[in-house]
């Protein structure tokens, strides 16, 4: 595949988004590999030391009907992509997989010099492939978590690693409802520590850890990854200040509470793209974050048939597009755009091209100093020196910048140095990993005197392997970090105020104390981060000819029966007990309370007393043309996968309708989307827009457990073919009690 890597060298929406970070340059259009292959599931992504970027997707038809083995894509930029091979092929695959597997949702890592994809099987287990180069040759290292017993109670799939401050290596897994986690043993090849189940939740799966600011970030999603235009996939997280947890929502959910969660990263917003979810996260040379991620085009959901490696056919399988976009950390919170969800259209692009750098793969233009040229098969080209020296740039740079460069050290050598800023010998800022002193030392030089702080490396910390050490300035404030391989698993951290008078422009560089080794080293102007949320939707009148306050008593007033229902008034509520009755495809036997809508956008509320006790029990809100073409927003109760008799109180946001593409073409789909948490008294809300241009309804959910913090959730679409009412339901299993204080309609105001 070297050869190849070497070439490549050479709407509408419901919510309305940010400004850009960057308001110039170069674009990208979602998805990122349009042309290239039309389908990446699962996707995860890391910088080679080479200095191009990889992509690692699911088992799938990338090209054509016949499924690629764990394919892999190369990109000079996170946008331009090339295909790069196969992890493994039909003919040459670890012998001992079961017939059948499908290998699914890689993870990679850099360790010590080594590449380390873990991989799950479709019939369950994790496995691990190691490379000295991101594109293989991989040596298989067999199951390091097996398809049962693990001490995770559900599926033991979607893996992703994680490397703490203190060099400890962690694995997260699990599906269906339950994460877990555990420590790994030093060389990230085995689990080593107790299982600890960290979240759990409906379909919840694909968890990836980061740490950032000192805490700790659970990503996950929940609700289904691959049903077509029914995907309801969405993207949460919770905080912790353990890599174990306990993880919590903004609004203070334990993630292994027994309810759906806040916290929404990314969901669908009605602008053509299902399900996004299963997220990497990729940082560019700006050190901006981009969540990396699969979604679906609701115009062209699904593959016909495929054919698998094994020669079996699988029909309708879901066409999930490798996608990224801008992720924003604001009030210490991670959200995609500003909560402005998936892109459409062009968009700001990555910064991928330093204004002062180099990879080194085409020799020492720009540079002076005594080091010299050298390479290897990962790297390419890199700089050697020896002594106590440095290589500077000849350009210089200014202002606040992310500068960085991988850095290793030879036998013989006691540190190596990033040049931050090098004004002249009396006035520069070094950062330097120094193994004298088994540390991450920040040096800052002012007229001669020389401020220093450090923070020790991990015992384990392998010097003679590639690290990536990064600087980034912003005003008088410089923080320094060690990662592997840029993940946002720095092993060490320091934050310096620079004293007065610090050098403000000069050269970047490497600098050696004995041999060292230095590659990738550049800088860019610092990403400007996003400070505010895009604003949620403001209601505006309430529309009392489309409310009820069920003030009266006895059967409610301006509504209409689809199938009656024994639910009275009583003491100022609408009481309803659920039915042994459903509304779910061709079962179409639940009662439905309805009313006329308003024309035009609104929103519809309500009030939810729900005593709900076992699974599948459910009452809330419905906008419905009929009983084939609807949505739903309910407190549902679910039984946990695992069993054991839990249950899960869930605000389950649904469709039904067609599914696009299928046979019979009115074929019936239903599907869930999760939103915030569900209580005793829960607070619904549905928004309605009518998209013109696609003659769609587009409507979006919301939750609260207060009446007043709300959780804005994602969007359903579906083809219009005549007006939604407003309506009730209490359905799916007897013996529960819906009490609905009131049903009260908005005008939409904005955005």
């Amino acid at each position: 595949m070297r050869p190849l890597v070497i070439a490549a060298l050479l709407l509408a929406s419901v919510v309305v988004p940010t400004p850009p970070a960057q308001a110039d340059g170069p674009t990208y259009t979602n998805p990122v590999t349009s042309g290239v292959v039309n389908t990446f599931p699962d996707p995860t992504m890391i910088r080679g030391k080479d200095g191009l970027w990889y992509a690692y997707g699911t088992t799938n038809p990338i090209q054509g009907t016949t499924e690629h083995i764990l394919p892999m894509l190369s990109s000079p930029d996170m946008i331009h992509w090339t295909y790069s091979g196969d992890v493994y092929s039909a003919a040459d695959h670890p012998s001992w997989w079961p017939n059948g597997t499908r290998p699914w949702a890689p993870d990679i890592r850099y360790v010590d010099g080594s590449y380390h994809l873990t991989y799950s099987l479709s019939g369950g287990g994790v496995a691990l492939a190691t490379s000295p180069r991101p594109t293989g040759p991989w040596t298989d290292h067999g199951l390091i978590v097996p398809a049962g017993g693990s001490g995770c109670p559900t599926g033991n799939i979607d893996q992703a690693m994680y490397t703490d401050i203190n060099g400890d290596n962690y694995l997260y897994w699990g599906s269906y409802d339950t994460i877990c986690g555990a420590k790994m043993n030093a060389t990230a090849t085995a689990i080593a520590g107790p299982v600890t189940q960290v979240a759990r939740g409906r379909r919840m799966e694909g968890g990836f850890v980061v740490r950032r600011d000192g805490r700790y970030y659970l990503f996950y999603s929940d609700a289904g990854c691959c049903d077509g235009a029914f995907s309801g996939y969405t993207v949460k997280v919770g905080r912790a200040d353990n890599p174990l947890g306990p993880f919590t929502t903004p609004s203070g959910v334990d993630l292994m509470d027994l309810t759906s969660k806040d916290g929404i990263v990314l969901a669908a917003n009605g602008n053509g793209w299902a399900g996004p979810g299963h997220n990497a996260i990729q940082t560019d040379l700006s050190g901006q974050d981009w969540l990396v991620y699969h979604a679906i085009p609701s115009s062209t959901p699904e593959f016909g048939p495929v054919t698998t490696t094994w020669g079996t056919t699988i029909s309708n399988l879901s066409r999930r597009s490798l996608m990224i976009d801008r992720l924003d950390w604001i009030d210490g919170w991670p959200v995609v755009r500003a909560g402005a969800g998936p892109s459409t259209g062009p968009q700001p692009a990555p910064v991928t091209t330093w204004t002062v750098g180099s990879t080194f793969n085409s020799g020492l233009s720009g540079w002076t100093g005594p080091w010299k040229p050298a390479s290897d098969p990962d790297s390419l080209g890199y700089l050697s020196g020896k002594g106590s020296t440095r290589e500077l740039s000849t350009a210089t740079v200014r202002g606040d910048l992310r500068v960085e460069a991988d850095l290793r050290l030879g036998s013989s050598g006691t540190a190596a140095g990033l040049v931050v800023t090098y004004a002249n010998g009396a006035n520069n800022v070094t950062a330097w990993i120094d193994r004298a002193q088994r540390s991450l030392v920040v040096t800052a030089k002012v007229r001669g005197v020389t401020t220093t702080l450090s923070s020790a490396l991990p015992p384990s910390f392998d010097y003679g392997s590639w690290h990536n050490l990064a600087a980034e300035r912003r005003g008088n404030t410089l923080v320094t970090w060690v990662t592997a391989d840029r993940l946002r698993d720095a092993v060490s951290t320091v934050t310096m105020t620079l004293p007065d008078g610090s050098p403000t422009s000069g050269s970047i560089g490497a600098a050696s104390r004995g041999a060292a080794e230095a590659d990738n080293i550049g800088a860019a102007p610092l990403y400007e981060p996003v400070t505010s949320r895009v604003s949620d939707p403001v209601l505006g009148s309430q529309l009392t000819a489309y409310s009820d306050e069920f003030s009266g008593s006895g059967a409610p007033v301006g509504w209409e029966w689809v199938r009656k229902a024994a639910a009275d008034q009583s003491g100022g509520a609408l009481v309803w007990p659920t039915q042994n009755a459903e509304l779910f495809r061709e079962t179409n036997t639940a009662s439905v309370l309805t009313r006329d809508a308003p024309a035009g956008d609104f929103v519809v509320e309500t009030k939810l007393d729900f005593n709900g006790t076992k699974g599948n029990q459910q009452a809330g809100l419905v906008l419905y043309e009929n009983d084939d073409r609807y949505f739903k927003l309910t407190h549902t109760v679910l039984p946990l996968a695992q069993g054991g008799g839990a249950v899960l109180h869930q605000t389950e946001f649904g469709k039904e309708g067609p599914r696009p593409g299928t046979t019979p073409p009115t074929a019936v789909a239903n599907a869930p989307m999760f939103g915030g948490p569900a209580a005793g008294t829960t607070w619904l809300r549905l928004l309605y827009r009518y998209d013109a241009a696609n003659n769609e309804h587009d409507v979006r959910m919301a939750s609260s457990t207060d009446g007043t913090n709300w959780t804005w959730g994602g969007t359903w679409s579906l083809p219009r073919t005549g007006p939604v009412k407003i309506g009730l339901v209490s359905m799916n299993a007897a013996g529960a009690t819906a009490t609905f204080d009131y049903v009260r309609t908005y005008e939409l105001t904005s955005p």
